[in-house]
């Protein structure tokens, strides 16, 4: 069966935005050290480069390795959106959850009015894709999802924010998830691949 894997960047107060969604606060490192880490993470991950940037990153024809489907929330998908961009994961299939998006957005995406649990839980079921589902943000919608996130992968960097969008968001309900493998870079940053106990 296909997992929903959580892959997203957080501050150590786990925090994966600021208050206005801003993203641009995440220590890098320095330029040698910021390059490294971004060539390992697009080597691992390279389906997770918006389709913009590819070109730029070198990735332009990479195959996906670990995802063939993205899920969004409208706050994940509003940056692209704002910026005339409408179909940001275009290599991907994908799913932006809202009920104030109109559903013709664009034809390569699907607008989820209602119920994402029913959406991933169908996902999941689907045969023979062979790849996972990438919960690319936000909190609320990862606290919605909680119960069918079967992998955290977490980019924790070194910084606090001190208010923002958590993590995840929602109701008291302890899910315990074990360490499968931990990473440090040289700029500092952590990440973290779990997966539900």
């Amino acid at each position: 069966m296909r997992r929903l894997v959580y892959y997203v960047g957080v501050s150590l107060d786990g925090r994966i935005a600021g208050p206005g969604g801003e993203f641009d606060f995440f220590p890098q490192g320095d330029e040698e050290q910021a390059a490294a880490y971004a060539r390992r993470m697009s080597a691992l991950y390279p389906e997770t480069i918006p389709t913009a940037y590819r070109a730029a990153v070198g990735v332009t024809d990479a195959p996906n390795r670990r995802f063939d489907t993205v899920v969004m929330g409208l706050g994940t998908y509003r940056p692209a959106f704002d910026n005339g961009i409408t179909s940001p994961y275009a290599h991907l299939r994908q799913y932006v959850v809202s009920s104030t998006l109109k559903p013709d957005t664009d034809p390569a995406v699907t607008v989820v009015p209602d119920d994402p649990l029913a959406l991933v839980r169908e996902l999941k079921g689907e045969a023979g894709t062979g790849l996972d589902i990438w919960l690319c943000g936000g909190g609320r919608l990862a606290g919605t999802l909680l119960p069918e996130i079967d992998e955290l992968l977490i980019k924790t960097y070194p910084v606090i924010a001190g208010t923002g969008i958590p993590l995840v968001e929602g109701a008291f309900d302890p899910t315990v998830f074990a360490v499968a493998e931990r990473t440090a870079f040289p700029n500092g940053v952590t990440v973290t691949h779990l997966t539900r106990h």
